[in-house]
Formats: C-alpha cells, sequence, structure tokens
C-alpha cells in the first residue's frame, strides 16, 4: 500500500490550459485534472475504460456525438475505443479520472 498527497504528485500540462498530475497502482490508475476557462480536448478515443467526476466548475462532454454539460457532482463512464471531446466553459474546472488499463502516457 502506497500513502500519496495529491498536492505532491509531479504536475504535467498535457494540453494548453490541462494540467494533471496521476497515481497508479499495478492494473489502475486515478488522475487528476485542473483545467483553466475555455480549455478544449480535441476528439479522440483509446483503448482505456474511463471515468470522469467533476469536482469544480463546468465541462461539456461529447460522446460519439452527443454533448452534455456536467457541473460538479456529475460523471460519466466513457468505454474504451469510443470518440469523446470536451469544452470546459468559463470557468476554472477540476476533475478526477479513473483509467484502466493505466495510461502509460500520463505516468
Amino acid at each position: 500500500m502506497s500513502f500519496f498527497r495529491k498536492s505532491e504528485l509531479k504536475a504535467k500540462q498535457i494540453l494548453e490550459g490541462i494540467t494533471l498530475r496521476a497515481v497508479s497502482g499495478e492494473k489502475t490508475m486515478m488522475t487528476f485534472f485542473e483545467f483553466e476557462p475555455n480549455a478544449v480536448i480535441p476528439s479522440h478515443k483509446h483503448p482505456h475504460e474511463q471515468i470522469t467526476y467533476i469536482i469544480h466548475g463546468e465541462i461539456g462532454f461529447t460522446i460519439e456525438g452527443e454533448t452534455k454539460i456536467l457541473k460538479e457532482g456529475d460523471g460519466v463512464v466513457i468505454p474504451s475505443n469510443i470518440e469523446h471531446s470536451a469544452k470546459v466553459l468559463d470557468k476554472p474546472t477540476k476533475a478526477v479520472d479513473a483509467w484502466y488499463p493505466i495510461r502509460e502516457d500520463y505516468r
């Protein structure tokens, strides 16, 4: 077992206005995202299952052509290899993602 403090995890900017901190075990990963207002995650897909939970702010998620605004307390489950994108609305937003398998590019 390993204990961690989010503030001590290495911050990594993955796109303009998008920073993540990651922690992982042997087979699962959790990421903590901080988004600046109006940050954009372009349309993409990956082999990982993804569960996103919004801690603060608002983000528009588009999954296979359907868009929904997620607010604090909302979440979404994205199966592997499903096309999706997101756009942060007009205030800073924070989210937590769970991943399986681990995203090596986020370590």
